[in-house]
């Protein structure tokens, strides 16, 4: 991977990451049409470009993550869920990851549902969430352990169907987002790029720690510098349009690009390309 790749890539992950269109299919198509999805370093750079991704709601946010104990206290009931059923399902779904066929079929059936979600939830107004609403949220966000779901929008219209109106839903979409990716992508950095378990670390082993980071090259830690300023910049513009265009117009230009995407991964799949992340 070049740096102009991995620019690339970082734009892609900086757009798609918490718009309700997966962004693990974007990855999948952008790294195969590449031609660097078959690289070590690719699946790696997908996962890490992601803190990136994550300040970008920090910074944009930053008066809201000074708000108090409650502000955290919702955070943590929504983030609960995703942690406990994504440790004991880790392998699962990185199995279901392999399969872009399942990515695919996501897309199209989420795509169906944006396209309708705005007049089923129509009733939705409320403007705040409450700690019972952040719990189920956190549920909702675990059916996007089925790549090509769409963490973003298992979350928003998790919170919609709760009564929660469209700005406030994907406003706390994105704060989830935070401990959500962050927690997914360190163990997955610690996993894949270190070499390392998590109980070598909470068992101090500094012989293996040290060993692990002997493995990054320089050249590995300079497109990842600059994947994650990439996706950082975009990502900030990404958030803002996102929440002006959801507000005036609702879901059903999302649910259309995503049917049209998930048609383009199975007319690809179909014709034998070979498609992986």
């Amino acid at each position: 991977m070049n740096e102009w790749q991995a620019i690339l890539l970082a734009i892609v992950e900086g757009l798609t990451e918490f718009l309700p269109v997966s962004s693990t299919g974007h990855m999948i198509i952008a790294s195969a049409l590449m031609g660097i999805n078959e690289l070590p370093i690719t699946k790696i750079f997908a996962v890490n470009i992601q803190f990136g991704a994550i300040l970008s709601v920090v910074v944009l946010y930053w008066r809201r993550f000074l708000q108090g104990f409650d502000f955290y206290k919702k955070l943590l009931l929504a983030f609960v869920p995703a942690a406990v059923i994504g440790f004991l399902l880790n392998d699962v779904v990185d199995a279901m990851l392999e399969s872009v066929l399942i990515v695919a079929l996501m897309l199209v059936i989420g795509g169906v549902v944006l396209l309708y979600v705005d007049k089923w939830f129509a009733h939705a107004k409320q403007e705040k969430v409450s700690y019972k609403n952040a719990f189920l949220i956190g549920l909702f966000q675990c059916i996007a352990m089925i790549p090509g779901v769409s963490r973003s929008a298992a979350s928003i219209i998790g919170g919609m169907s709760l009564g929660v109106d469209r700005k406030t839903a994907a406003e706390f979409s994105f704060f989830l987002a935070v401990p959500t990716m962050l927690a997914a992508a360190s163990y997955k950095l610690i996993k894949d790029l270190l070499g390392l378990e998590i109980s070598d670390i909470l068992k101090f082993d500094w012989v293996k720690i040290q060993n692990s980071f002997e493995v990054i090259t320089a050249h590995d830690l300079k497109l990842l510098l600059i994947g994650n300023v990439a996706a950082f910049i975009v990502a900030m513009i990404a958030i803002r349009f996102f929440i002006s265009f959801l507000t005036k117009y609702g879901f059903k230009l999302f649910g259309y690009y995503r049917i049209a995407l998930g048609i383009v991964l199975l007319a690809l799949l179909a014709m034998g390309v070979d498609l992986k992340v």
